[in-house]
């Protein structure tokens, strides 16, 4: 099992409790074929730039353990979220 770790940016106009479930929906996927790490939410903060016009977003790191294929699955769900801004997945193993 590899160590990755995803960001996310979940759109500042939802409620508190759709960000919650988008938070579970991400840690879901990845208990699914991974171990879930440390979760760190750091809340609201303004975009380096307007993303859809928009200025603020929700900002979620998680760090994870899975297999080399399980990336690529979560990168999928995340893409077809209409909930989520912009992600980006690590792995934290490759120099």
């Amino acid at each position: 099992m590899n160590n990755y770790e995803v960001m996310f940016i979940i759109e500042a106009a939802l409620e508190d409790d759709k960000k919650e479930a988008v938070v579970e929906m991400v840690k879901d996927v990845i208990s699914a074929g991974g171990e879930v790490g440390k979760a760190d939410i750091w809340g609201m903060r303004k975009l380096a730039y307007p993303i859809e016009k928009k200025n603020d977003g929700y900002y979620v790191v998680i760090e994870f353990k899975a297999n080399p294929d399980l990336p690529k699955e979560l990168d999928r769900r995340l893409k077809i979220s209409d909930s989520i801004i912009r992600h980006i997945i690590i792995n934290k193993d490759e120099k």
